[in-house]
């Protein structure tokens, strides 16, 4: 089976991406089970920048969600078009290891530089969000996670300094 198509989350859609979410989280050791309500806190809040779904013939089988971050308290571009955090990104679970994941992130990448973006961040395994061109950058961090799992990458200019803060919709639950 193949993605047949990636395009942008429309209001039918929200049901099936929180089923896909807490499907595709429950697994995990890391989850705090609460992916789903942070997804809908971002839409609520107008912060879900961009929320990208997967479909193979017709049928949602993955979601990527992009949101605004601080760094050091500032939205570091003009016009409100600076860094942005990646995730959660959730594929359903008899889909995954299918590279569904993968390309929602790959066009969410592309889609979010097009916007004249500066760059992104994600908290995730480094082994994983490499190969979408992800780095650790010694002096950009996020507060109480190891710093190796904490990368970012620049689309415009060099990666900055600083504390990052995702946005507030991400202490939902």
């Amino acid at each position: 089976m193949t993605i047949t198509d990636i395009r942008s989350e429309q209001a039918s859609d929200i049901p099936t991406i929180r089923q896909i979410t807490k499907a595709a989280f429950a697994p995990m050791a890391y989850s705090s089970r609460t992916e789903a309500e942070i997804i809908d806190a971002l839409r609520d809040a107008g912060a879900l920048t961009l929320s990208l779904v997967a479909l193979d013939q017709g049928e949602m089988i993955g979601h990527v969600a992009f949101s605004p971050v601080t760094i050091d308290g500032e939205d570091l571009g003009g016009d409100d078009i600076g860094w942005y955090g990646l995730g959660p990104v959730s594929v359903r679970p008899d889909r995954q290891k299918g590279g569904t994941g993968g390309r929602l992130i790959r066009e969410g990448l592309a889609r979010l530089a097009g916007t004249g973006a500066n760059g992104c961040v994600v908290l995730g395994e480094p082994d994983y969000y490499q190969r979408f061109g992800f780095e650790h950058h010694a002096g950009l961090y996020l507060d109480g996670v190891p710093a190796e799992y904490f990368m970012a990458q620049a689309f415009a200019g060099p990666v900055p300094s600083g504390r990052v803060r995702y946005h507030a919709g991400f202490d939902a639950s």
